[in-house]
């Protein structure tokens, strides 16, 4: 079984800076550094999306296109944590933004079997 628990969301003014974190609690049988951990988000009235995620130390990360080059994730393994850095953030990102975890990566929100509660970014204009 696996626990995910993200903070770090708040209101934040367009062009600013934001960390999301995401621990994540190991139990039998579980290895962290075996699952692919995503960030997904929801934002109202709209379908909930992959914005990041960070498999193997071999695999490339991957970023949705509107968050590339503003975004950027990444993992401690020692603390069995995932960071979401997002600079110059926009209206538009203003959503509930989940950690979830799966053995592997997808950009699809259905595969991730295991999902925290969310933490709310608002970002103000």
């Amino acid at each position: 079984e696996v626990q995910l628990q993200a903070s770090g969301g708040g209101l934040v003014q367009a062009g600013g800076s934001l960390r999301l974190s995401c621990a994540v609690s190991e139990f039998t049988g579980f290895n962290f550094d075996d699952y692919c951990i995503g960030w997904l988000r929801q934002a109202p009235g709209k379908e909930r999306e992959v914005v990041s995620h960070t498999g193997s130390r071999e695999e490339p990360t991957y970023y949705t296109d509107s968050v590339k080059g503003r975004f950027t994730i990444s993992r401690d393994y020692a603390k069995n944590t995932v960071y979401l850095q997002m600079n110059n953030v926009k209206p538009e990102d203003t959503a509930v933004y989940y950690c979830a975890a799966e053995l592997y990566c997808s950009t699809s929100h259905y595969v991730y079997g295991y999902r925290g509660q969310g933490t709310l970014v608002t970002v103000s204009s």
